[in-house]
């Protein structure tokens, strides 16, 4: 038995996704109005790396984004702000510029969104985005080495990316909707974070399948049981169609019922999203907002 079979054997997982399913439905059904209210919305709201991830980004499209990050308190006194500003390498210079906010600076990296290039692409180009001002990197999971159970590989990847970035936070992206089964997202959560992984986060967004509550519920429980046997808190991103106040609730109940309140906070749990700061906004203020 190599190490990764001794690894996957420690932290057994046997639900198939229908037992998934069922089980995301019951606890849904038992907790998630009570989190539906106006102080989980704003929580929710300083959870967000508010993203931009577009072919067509611009100096400019991506300036007024950190400058409504600037002037948000001014716009909604008493509201916390959101917790940082995602966006591709080449343009984490114009964020680190323009940004007067107390927020983080989020990077995609290594190869973003496929991950399909050389590792020492990857290292460089996580290595760089820090260099030019990034404090977190969201890099992806190779699915096609996990796919090949090619675990040496993508946990010597991960690894080697995390000593290349220093003390910026890594998030490893699973692409859960490429990995076909629930026991596969548990087995790629527990080797992202055997391998170095600060958060371990679902989706890029850029696949048909993206952020599910199914997929938060089993990352989840892979934390959870990592934590249990090792005493390393990893924190937890769902991203990629997470848009409206009612699908974000439900991600925070699962997280409030499987994890607990430590991890309820803007450095233990974000959400990935574009679209969700306004729909949050306009939740909480009861008329529809538009500012970001």
């Amino acid at each position: 038995m190599n190490k990764f079979e001794e690894l996957f054997a420690a932290y057994p997982f046997s639900m198939s996704n229908e037992q998934v399913k069922q089980a995301v439905a019951e606890l849904l059904q038992a907790h998630k109005e009570e989190n539906n209210n106006p102080q989980v919305w704003e929580q929710c709201l300083s959870q967000i790396d508010l993203t931009t991830l577009n072919v067509d980004d611009t100096t400019e499209k991506v300036s007024l984004m950190a400058t409504c990050v600037n002037t948000f308190s001014q716009h909604f006194p008493g509201l916390k702000n959101v917790a940082a500003i995602c966006v591709y390498p080449a343009m984490v210079e114009t964020v680190k510029k323009t940004l007067t906010a107390n927020v983080g600076i989020a990077a995609v990296a290594g190869g973003f969104p496929s991950s399909q290039t050389f590792p020492e692409v990857k290292i460089a180009e996580a290595a760089l985005a820090v260099k030019e001002g990034a404090t977190e990197i969201d890099i992806v999971l190779p699915v096609g080495k996990f796919l090949e159970k090619r675990y040496a590989e993508i946990s010597d990847e991960i690894s080697e990316i995390k000593a290349a970035i220093g003390t910026a936070h890594l998030k490893v992206i699973l692409e859960t909707g490429a990995l076909q089964s629930a026991e596969n997202i548990y087995r790629a959560s527990i080797l992202a974070m055997a391998s170095g992984a600060d958060f371990i986060k679902t989706s890029t967004g850029k696949i048909a399948v993206n952020a599910t509550p199914e997929a938060s519920y089993v990352m989840c429980r892979a934390i959870r049981d990592w934590k249990a046997k090792t005493g390393q808190k990893v924190c937890f991103k769902p991203a990629g169609g997470v848009s409206t106040t009612d699908e974000a609730v439900s991600h925070y109940t699962i997280v409030k019922e499987i994890l607990g309140q430590d991890w309820l906070n803007n450095s233990s749990f974000r959400f990935g999203a574009s679209r969700l700061a306004n729909n949050l906004l306009s939740s909480i203020k009861g008329e529809t907002v538009k500012y970001f």
